[in-house]
């Protein structure tokens, strides 16, 4: 979606929230620092070994409660849509896996006019946090709009991609923006914000501009970078960029324009958004995904059943297993 003007985002709330570790070597020292080494036998203290306390217990997630939605090898579980085609056409084969890595990529067109495409994941989802790493390669297809140079999205709570018009250009839904620098030297965060046939509550009120920036720092060149989304239904959503809350917002909600031609049976305006589909995009400028993937924080929270987690965020007492 189209980026509004570097500098004219507002400050948003900066609470540090967790995020993924930053190498073995800081892993390791830090290991060391929390954990010393202990004496050894005979030698002026008691030998001591070191417990480590399993991360269920700790209220962490483990790494197999992670779901892999691109699991490295192919476009299993996800579906495209570009405008003025029908669902299920991946056009050009746009959308593809080379080398492990979900690659966005025109090398198979000729021109941009106005096809822009959307990949589905298979499932919807409500509460959860949600990670990509991504970077932008290349030049962007020719006849391609200027805003959507080095431009992609993670597309939240998506309306049901099969409710889509066969020439509507983006779905309804809640865009985290995802933008590169141009190695011009002006600002261009990235993880904004943009709502195709949406809007959103900041600081309390209905914020109907499109698009705001976030106060993440700007990423020039082909680096990777990395995004989470922590979603809690309708309640609130917060984008993070290295480990730092760049946007916050809540009661995402059916509303405004940005999207054509829709259904006016689906796009009912005011319809709090509570869950939808993810999605990924392609405007015209070749990118990179090498993870995305959910942490669903919606599950058991009964510590007498199996499955209990005490990272869960909404309790759904359906899903225990005793």
């Amino acid at each position: 979606m189209p980026a509004v003007a570097a500098g004219k985002g507002r400050p948003m709330n900066r609470r540090l929230v967790s995020g993924m570790g930053r190498g073995a070597c800081a892993l390791a020292f830090a290991a060391l620092a929390v954990h010393p080494a202990a004496p050894l036998a005979g030698q002026g203290g008691a030998e001591t070994r070191s417990v480590r306390t399993p991360a269920a217990q700790r209220g962490e997630p483990e790494r197999r409660d992670w779901i892999q939605l691109f699991n490295g090898r192919d476009l299993d579980g996800w579906t495209a849509k570009f405008t003025r085609h029908d669902l299920g056409e991946n056009l050009n084969d746009t959308f593809r896996v080379e080398n492990g890595v979900l690659e966005v990529r025109y090398d198979r067109w000729s021109a941009f006019n106005g096809e822009f495409g959307h990949l589905f994941y298979k499932d919807p989802f409500s509460y959860y946090r949600l990670v990509a790493e991504y970077r932008f390669v290349g030049d962007q297809l020719r006849g391609g709009p200027d805003w959507a140079r080095r431009n992609n999205g993670l597309m939240i709570h998506c309306l049901d991609p099969r409710t889509m018009l066969r020439d509507q250009d983006f779905p309804v839904s809640i865009e985290v923006q995802l933008l590169g620098g141009l190695g011009d030297g002006k600002p261009r965060p990235t993880a904004n914000l943009c709502t195709p046939g949406t809007h959103v509550v900041m600081d309390g009120k209905l914020f109907t501009p499109h698009c705001v920036n976030s106060t993440s720092r700007t990423y020039d060149g082909d680096e990777w970078v990395r995004v989470e989304v922590e979603v809690h239904g309708d309640e609130l959503v917060r984008h993070v960029v290295d480990g730092q809350t760049v946007l916050e917002y809540s009661k995402p909600q059916i509303g405004g324009g940005q999207v054509s031609p829709v259904d006016p049976r689906v796009k009912v305006d005011g319809t709090p958004l509570k869950a939808g589909y993810i999605s990924i995009q392609a405007e015209s400028g070749p990118t990179d995904f090498r993870t995305i993937e959910l942490l669903d924080l919606e599950g058991c929270t009964d510590p007498k059943a199996s499955n209990y987690k005490t990272y869960i965020v909404k309790a759904n007492p359906k899903r225990c297993r005793y």
